[in-house]
């Protein structure tokens, strides 16, 4: 399991995904560019002390990120299959966009599977809605800490 950012956009969502990953003991992939200096000192400060306890890896663009091993599964408001229906696989990549644009057409069409996280309203903080798919991906796939 692993997650990944495209183009993350704020510097405090990005320090709670982190913080994320490391409670979770999975990797976090950044698909760059980023809104924010992604620099050691920068990720400490959003991310507190757990970075450290984080495996980041960084990608170029999308590109560099796609053809890596794994099922590619976006977390989209224009998605059709609910999260609770979706049955999720160990290896699999969790993929979520920027805050305010999401992903580009070409991504989301690139994508192996499409979920949305059904709620009343909106749409959820960034952070909020990988703390929620991670949790559920590695409950089905027997990954929880």
């Amino acid at each position: 399991m692993q997650i990944a950012l495209h183009t993350p956009g704020i510097a405090a969502n990005f320090g709670n995904i982190l913080r994320s990953c490391a409670c979770f003991g999975v990797p976090l992939s950044v698909i760059e560019p980023t809104g924010f200096p992604l620099a050691a000192k920068d990720v400490r400060r959003a991310a507190m002390d757990y970075g450290a306890d984080v495996d980041l890896i960084r990608h170029a663009n999308w590109d560099a990120f796609a053809p890596l091993s794994g099922r590619t599964v976006l977390f989209t408001t224009r998605a059709a299959q609910p999260l609770q229906d979706f049955a999720f696989a160990p290896t699999d990549r969790l993929v979520f966009g920027n805050e305010s644009s999401g992903v580009p057409d070409a991504v989301h069409e690139a994508c192996d599977a499409r979920v949305v996280i059904p709620i009343r309203g909106r749409s959820l903080n960034l952070s909020n809605a990988v703390a929620i798919a991670l949790f559920e991906a590695l409950r089905q796939t027997g990954g929880l800490p």
